[in-house]
């Protein structure tokens, strides 16, 4: 099992510094006024996670990827704790000829296997779907 270590420290109010395992800074605002709230983060965290795995996948079937995005839209509970519950990710992949069912193979592989963060997530109860869309270019 592998360690990681990351710090965060008060700067006032509502706002933090993270420091990443890898040592980049990260502002974290619960006011959103200087950062990223911290459900931001978990959730630009599995975007950015199942992108990766796209993109990687794709790039090793030589599909001709020129972009990727995934564009989350997640709902948390009512009450405290006010945990995500559902989020879909819908994955815009742009290239040269570009395979629907190669790009369905990623985004399910990376569903289903590689990305921690979505394993993480589902593992704890949030509903996590997907789709996706090609677009020539």
């Amino acid at each position: 099992m592998s360690e990681s270590k990351a710090s965060v420290t008060w700067q006032e109010n509502k706002a933090f510094m993270g420091v990443s395992p890898s040592g980049h800074d990260v502002q974290i605002d619960a006011d959103k006024a200087k950062g990223a709230s911290p459900m931001e983060l978990i959730l630009l965290g599995l975007g950015g996670c199942a992108s990766y795995d796209v993109v990687s996948i794709l790039q090793k079937s030589r599909q001709e990827v020129t972009d990727v995005r995934c564009e989350l839209t997640a709902h948390r509970a009512e009450t405290v704790p006010a945990v995500y519950t559902d989020i879909h990710m819908h994955f815009i992949v742009t290239g040269q000829d570009i395979k629907d069912k190669q790009v369905e193979k990623a985004v399910k592989l990376s569903a289903e296997k590689y990305c921690s963060a979505s394993r993480m997530l589902v593992q704890g109860g949030v509903n996590i779907t997907h789709d996706f869309e090609v677009i020539a270019g």
